[in-house]
């Protein structure tokens, strides 16, 4: 039994973490919360900004306007995100 839900499997109005998405799923930044909200912003993860998760772990790889960055769960439970 699957107990992983992919982002394309969820419906567009329902929203989960970064953390959360599956790797190989592109989804959209929803909203920012938390203590890091403006270094998020400023390195690209701004809402409405389309987000490409490439791996999971400690530390998750991803993609947002070309640029590969790594962000720690801690980072990465602070945004939200829905299906593209």
């Amino acid at each position: 039994m699957n107990f992983f839900r992919r982002a394309t499997d969820i419906k567009s109005d329902s929203a989960m973490t970064l953390a959360q998405a599956s790797v190989g799923c592109s989804v959209r930044i929803d909203s920012i919360q938390g203590s890091a909200c403006d270094r998020l912003r400023s390195m690209g993860f701004c809402e409405s900004m389309e987000v490409k998760k490439l791996s999971n772990g400690r530390n998750m790889l991803c993609t947002v306007c070309g640029t590969k960055l790594a962000l720690n769960k801690k980072l990465a439970d602070q945004i939200l995100v829905c299906p593209v």
